[in-house]
């Protein structure tokens, strides 16, 4: 589940709002797209799977140059002293040396198809790294996305306590002024004050919960200061709720584009390969060579031809064939085999594991887009009664009917009335944004 919740809650913010920061940046308008990108470019988790990637696409390359032929030369230099063997197989105190000049090729022409399937394992394993780097672009940016949420949440919450400190500060004015008339006691404007100063109280912890999140996304984006950091509203449209389509509706199209499904699919087609890899040693070899050398030789106690001519004379040129029949070899080939088959059955329950959770995160994230839906539509019904209640009760107390206490119960429902919906818009906003990323692979806050 969370996975595939992390990877939506990133390509809803794709959409969403934009970014200003100071301390270097004064001014800068950032996009969430711009955001995003900013931090996968500095990321170092996404920079390893990078390179991992690239560490593939090496794979990739040797296995195409397997089918090149093999081109070395070779040189030597030696020198003999004292008795040894002459040409007429007597022995003699000389000295002597020699030199060596080859050329040669190799041409691997049959390995039991095992140069085809090594490239095809070397193909399937860049895929799957694709893959996973895709995957690991998603879960970063789907952190950001988060941190980026509670911006806006707790944006939402600070608004929410300035309003209550509005209805707060009235009531002292107005308390205040009727103390000054005698028509008001001292105690009730005692209580009046300090329920303003718990609400100024409720500012603070809401304006530094604001701040956490703000800095928990510039640490992400790696900026280097909170400073003037904002993000936009999201329109206020996009946050009613929608319809949701059925799970297996939802799942045929996501098991198609998941990169996470993707993967372990390149694997269990790598597996595969595997086996046939491994029972290629079951088949011969067949490689072909060839190639050309000269010498020139000398002998202290005999003279020696020029080097020119010894070069020219001593010249020589080769072609081979060989083969190769393996007959036992005591059974490392028949147990590569089953530890392939083995490593090839693991991974195909590993896809099926992947595709079972993949459905359960759909069912959840549907389950959730309804209960989130569910509980919008209940925190704006509980919001217009709370605040009928609250009307009638501030109505009673502004005429004497009503004492402080029974206030503050009336606001202190009200505001936790408008936080709850604060928290349903977001939630349900985000569940829907969900719900139609596994549809269709993309994150829309259209209606």
């Amino acid at each position: 589940m969370a996975g595939g919740f992390l990877t939506s809650l990133l390509l809803l913010l794709f959409v969403q709002g934009g970014v200003a920061y100071g301390q270097g940046q004064q001014g800068k308008v950032w996009s969430l797209q711009e955001c995003i990108d900013y931090a996968l470019e500095h990321n170092i988790s996404i920079k390893s799977e990078e390179i991992n990637l690239q560490m593939q696409e090496v794979q990739l390359s040797s296995a195409r140059s397997a089918f090149l032929p093999s081109v070395s030369a070779s040189a030597s230099q030696n020198f003999s002293f004292g008795r040894g063997l002459t040409s007429d197989n007597t022995y003699d105190n000389s000295n002597t040396t020699s030199t060596g000049l080859n050329l040669g090729a190799e041409v691997p022409i049959f390995q039991g198809f095992s140069r085809k399937n090594n490239l095809e394992l070397a193909s399937l394993n860049l895929d799957a790294s694709t893959a996973d780097l895709q995957k690991a672009k998603e879960n970063l940016g789907v952190t950001i996305a988060k941190a980026y949420v509670q911006i806006l949440y707790d944006m939402e919450i600070v608004k929410v306590a300035q309003g209550q400190i509005e209805i707060d500060s009235l009531q002292v004015e107005r308390l205040t002024e009727m103390v000054s008339r005698g028509k008001q006691s001292p105690s009730e404007l005692s209580r009046q004050k300090a329920s303003l100063s718990q609400s100024r109280l409720q500012l603070t912890q809401a304006k530094g919960n604001l701040r956490m999140a703000i800095l928990d996304l510039t640490q992400l984006l790696e900026l280097p200061s909170p400073e003037g950091f904002e993000v936009v509203e999201p329109d206020a449209s996009v946050l009613e709720g929608g319809l949701v389509e059925s799970p297996e509706d939802i799942y045929a199209a996501a098991v198609q584009s998941r990169p996470s499904v993707i993967s372990e699919e390149k694997r269990l087609s790598a597996a595969e390969t595997s086996i046939a890899i491994a029972k290629a040693s079951y088949y011969p070899s067949i490689s072909l060579s060839g190639g050309i050398g000269t010498n020139y030789y000398t002998n202290s106690s005999y003279p020696s031809a020029s080097f020119s001519s010894q070069m020219k004379s001593n010249f020589s040129q080769f072609l081979g064939l060989s083969l190769g029949i393996p007959i036992f070899d005591r059974f490392s080939t028949r147990n590569q085999v089953k530890t392939a088959r083995l490593r090839y059955d693991a991974q195909a329950l590993t896809l099926e594991n992947t595709r079972k959770s993949l459905y359960k995160e759909i069912q959840q994230a549907c389950s959730s887009a309804i209960t989130s839906q569910e509980k919008l539509l209940s925190s704006e019904a509980v919001l217009t009664a709370t605040q009928e209640a609250f009307d009638l009760t501030q109505a009673k107390y502004e005429n004497g009917m009503a004492g402080v206490t029974e206030f503050n119960e009336a606001r202190n429902s009200l505001m936790k009335a408008r936080s709850d919906l604060v928290q349903a818009r977001y939630e349900n906003l985000l569940q829907r944004a969900i719900v139609r990323f596994y549809k269709d692979g993309t994150v829309s806050l259209d209606k």
